[in-house]
């Protein structure tokens, strides 16, 4: 991995893999790191792939996190910024959503396109935010690994192997407490962005679910597509909330479909 310092003098941690004419910027979900993107790492083809460990997890462990999604925005702008790139392709999943919508809000004029897998653009309702500070208390009273197993269960359709299970439920437990806290309250705390979706209709925008995912399900996905000018939507067969790792090949293939029809970027 590379480093960067960021102008609040914090580090950040970050792969870059691939060489094309299409930057993509490629934003992990809660509480993971950029291992989740392996796949696409792998099976993207022509793309340069900037693939960041948001502060407070994995290998940026060390910074704190921000409890707030404006602040993991402005990083992303600082990571373009040190590597000389002035727009790219930003994709999200689940957290990283909602981050690539802060993205949108603040730094609209570095996009090439967005990529959003299993998000909503919809703020937390009364009874999420309260199960979003259940979750922060149970955190600092019990610690972050019975969080990372009930997690675990909701994430997945119903034919996940063992095997991916427990790696993702061991690299979620292995989450800095204090990171967790953070980052449930800057979800718990984000904005509306549903006034987002019909100004991106110059903005190609690819939308990605999994057909069996019960966090967001793919009827959010759907309506969020429809408010979104000229947006694809993908649904893709069999997966839960985590289609990169459970479905990679259709989930890299559908990304790969859309990164081909753009025009360059830097």
């Amino acid at each position: 991995m590379s480093t960067i310092t960021l102008p609040n003098g914090h580090p950040l941690e970050y792969v870059e893999v691939g060489e094309g004419a299409i930057p993509l910027l490629l934003v992990h979900g809660y509480p993971l790191d950029q291992s989740m993107w392996k796949p696409q790492l792998e099976g993207l083809e022509g793309v340069q792939c900037i693939v960041p460990d948001l502060r407070g997890f994995g290998a940026s462990c060390d910074s704190p996190s921000p409890t707030t999604l404006t602040e993991h925005a402005d990083d992303l702008a600082a990571l373009l910024d040190a590597l000389g790139i002035q727009r790219a392709v930003i994709a999200g999943l689940s957290m990283g959503g909602y981050i690539a919508f802060e993205f949108v809000r603040r730094h609209r004029e570095r996009l090439l396109g967005v990529i959003l897998l299993d998000t909503s653009p919809r703020p937390d309702d009364e009874a999420a935010r309260a199960a979003r500070t259940t979750t922060i208390d149970r955190v600092r009273s019990e610690g972050v690994g019975p969080i990372a197993l009930a997690l675990g269960g909701k994430l997945f359709a119903a034919d996940v192997t063992p095997k991916l299970r427990d790696t993702v439920v061991s690299q979620m437990a292995l989450t800095p407490r204090e990171t967790i806290v953070a980052a449930v309250t800057a979800m718990r705390d984000r904005a509306d962005s549903r006034d987002l979706l019909p100004t991106l209709a110059n903005t190609p925008t690819l939308v990605i679910v999994g057909s069996e995912d019960r966090l967001t399900p793919p009827d959010v996905a759907r309506a969020m597509a429809s408010a979104i000018p000229g947006a694809v939507l993908v649904e893709v067969k069999g997966a839960g909330h985590l289609p990169t790792l459970e479905r990679p090949a259709e989930t890299t293939a559908a990304m790969q479909q859309f990164l081909d029809r753009l025009p360059a970027g830097r």
